[in-house]
This record gives C-alpha cells, structure tokens and sequence, in this order.
C-alpha cells in the first residue's frame, strides 16, 4: 500500500480522537459534542469553516496553493451521529452513555476525514478548494437532506461529492466501488385494519380484522413475486403486527407495519400502488376498513459512472487494481443518496477487516455493522485519509469534467 507518510506519523493522534468520539456517542441531530470536537481540529489547523448547517453540521473549507481562485472544487462528506443500541464491548472507549452507540463506524468515517483535513492543511497540495462535510444524522434522521436545504451546494459549490463507509469482512487494504445502485431506497409502511370487536365465541356478529391481515400479508408477496419483474430488486417485509388484548375478544383492529426496499423509484411506485390497491380492496372484501400510510425515507444510492470510475483508478494507486473490487448492492440504506441525487459522485466503501482488531474486552458476536460488538478499525484511518488526499488532489489536478479516462 502506498500511504501518505505525514498521515502515518499522525495517526495515532487521529485515533486517539476516534476513540473519544466513541466513548461519546450521540444521535441523530444531538452531534454537539462531536461537531465541536470537529472544530476544535478544523480550528487548531487553521480551517475555516461553517458550522450548524443540518442543525449540527460542520463544513471545513480548505483552500490549495492557489488561495481556490480557480474555482474548482470537490466535496468530501463523514457522517458524525451514533445509533440508539447498547454497547457490549468493554474496552477503555467503550460507550459511555447508556443506549448509545457508534455501531455503524461514523465516529472512524470523521477520524478519516480529520486526519485527511490535516493534511490538506499542512500541505495544500493542489489549486481549488476542498470542502470537508461532517455530516448529523444519517441513521434515519436525513441529515444530507437536511444540509442540502441549508443551502450546503448553493454556499459551497463543488463539482462533485465523495462519501465513504466501512464494511466488514474483507481484509484491511481493500477497497470497493461501483457504478449505479448500491444502496436500496429506505420506505416504511403502517396499515390498520378497522373491523368490528365481538365475542370470540360468537365471531358472526363482528369483523375480524385477524383473518384480513393474514390474507393481506400473503399478498404483498405476489407484487414481489407476480409484479415486479424477476430482474429488479425488490423486497416487502412486514416486521410487525399488532392486534388483541384478550383470548376471549375478536379485536377491532389490527395493525401491521414494516419497510419496502428497492433500487429504483419506478419498482417502489409500483409497489406502493399495489400494497395500497391490495389493501383496500382485501379489507372491502372481508367488509372491514384500512388506514394506509406508506412513508418514503431514503431514495436509492445510484453511483455515476465518470465518478466512479476516476475513485477506482484513485484506490488503484494507493491499494493496487487487484484489491479494488465490484462493490455488490445491499439493501441497507443511506442518505447520502441525497447528495448524489444533487450532484455528480461515488459513495465507496473501505473494508473493515473480519474483527481480529478488537482489543481484549469486547463482547461476543462478530464485528458486523449494527452489531453491539462492532469497534471501528483504526488501522483504517491512515488507507481512508491517504484515498481522501489522493482522490482530491488528482480531481483538482485533472481538466474539468473529465473524471474518468
């Protein structure tokens, strides 16, 4: 691997960083502690930047040699919030707030970009201007959206937007990046089924709502199934139903709720219309009523090709082409598609290794996203900066719009 060497003599600062921000742990649109640790940083380098954007939101601006009178610029975005889940791991960063974790590897997404803004600053090896997005509230909160209505590309305008996250499994030294959808949309469905309560034993005076959630439920799976065509990806799963208070009691409603993931916005029409026809008219048939309430969260994450490629041909120089590989979609979610949807981009991943990294102290169960034993990888933050400088300096170093050779 080809790392920055400044950014490996100061990588255990960096990680000293990461590790307090994973003692403290805050949620979505709660980020003040880590937003001021973030500037702190910024701040001790002599970053300007801008703070309160998407509530909590920090954007550094880092200008190259040029003083950025070229105008050019890209964009380079960490998330910052943690999830609401209780840590296991009991090692010295642990937790230190009840119900709250970094689960999901943000606090060492912001130690990447902190050790690379670093860099930038010591250095400024380019002509433009790089901007550092420190963004709240990925996890449900839709802080890119949120930062974008803030005004985030009209005040910082750049030719493109990069994000990055960590992914479990792969050995350390990884890199993965492809072109269009690698992130499903993020939609949640709540149905209550209005019926008539009766006695159990005497179920003929009223309308059970039980048997219509049952029928409904087995029918949502024909759209996946009979709708949809077999090539696009798509997934309806219902996660809760709620209904009774007694064995004896034919309920007067029932209520079922779930999510619906798709890579396109043409399947989740689709699928919206026929859970809400098959819904309806189920409930009609049983004679009983529905409420339908369908919530679209995230849109899908859909990498641009120019963008894409020109990252890969970045990992390449630092990791070698053979340690860049296809990046296959998932149907997890993030808001990042937000941005991608405004400007051109990539959103890559770094592996996070198979969890060998975890000191003594750290619960059961793998290191896997979203897992209470999860802990960020530090030996990711010196390969995650050096891609950041890296990708910054050869994007500003290249004409404009020719990403991609």
């Amino acid at each position: 691997m080809k790392l920055i060497d400044s950014i490996l003599t100061q990588a255990a600062d960096i990680a000293a960083i990461r590790r307090d921000i994973h003692a403290h742990p805050e949620l979505c649109f709660e980020e003040v502690r880590t937003a001021d640790v973030v500037a702190r940083q910024l701040q001790a380098w002599g970053i300007p930047m801008h703070r309160g954007m998407g509530t909590t939101g920090v954007v550094g601006i880092v200008h190259g040699r040029d003083g950025g009178k070229s105008g050019r610029a890209i964009g380079l975005r960490a998330d910052m919030d943690a999830l609401p889940m209780q840590e296991h791991n009991s090692f010295a960063h642990a937790s230190q707030h009840a119900g709250k974790m970094h689960a999901c590897g943000h606090d060492g997404h912001t130690a990447m970009l902190l050790a690379a803004a670093q860099h930038f600053a010591q250095h400024r090896n380019f002509d433009g201007t790089v901007y550092l997005i420190f963004q709240p509230a990925e996890e449900g909160g839709g802080g890119a959206r949120e930062m974008i209505k803030d005004g985030l590309f009209e005040r910082f305008p750049m030719e493109a937007v990069y994000g990055m996250h960590n992914w479990p499994g792969a050995s350390v030294g990884t890199f993965a990046a492809s072109a269009g959808p690698v992130m499903a949309s993020s939609n949640e469905f709540h149905i209550v089924i209005r019926g008539k309560g009766a006695h159990a034993a005497m179920p003929h005076n009223g309308i059970d709502p039980v048997p219509v959630a049952c029928q409904m439920v087995q029918a949502f799976q024909t759209i996946i199934t009979r709708n949809k065509r077999p090539v696009d990806a798509g997934v309806i799963s219902v996660t809760m139903i709620h209904t009774g208070e007694a064995t004896n009691v034919v309920p007067d409603t029932c209520e079922i709720q779930g999510t619906v993931r798709t890579f396109s916005n043409e399947v989740l029409d689709m699928i919206e219309q026929r859970m809400r026809e098959i819904a309806e008219h189920t409930s009609a048939a049983f004679g009983a009523r529905c409420d339908f309430r369908f919530k679209r969260n995230y849109p899908p994450t859909i990498n641009h090709a120019a963008e894409t490629a020109f990252a890969r041909e970045v990992m390449a120089g630092i990791v070698g082409a053979e340690r860049v590989i296809d990046q296959e979609p998932t149907m997890g979610a993030e808001d990042f598609a937000y941005m991608l949807q405004a400007k051109p981009g990539c959103y890559a991943f770094i592996s996070n290794g198979d969890g060998a990294h975890r000191e003594m102290g750290h619960g059961e169960g793998p290191c896997m996203l979203h897992n209470p034993s999860y802990d960020f990888n530090d030996d990711l933050i010196p390969l995650g900066a050096t891609f950041w400088v890296q990708l910054a300096e050869q994007w500003l170093a290249r004409p404009l719009n020719s990403a991609s050779t």
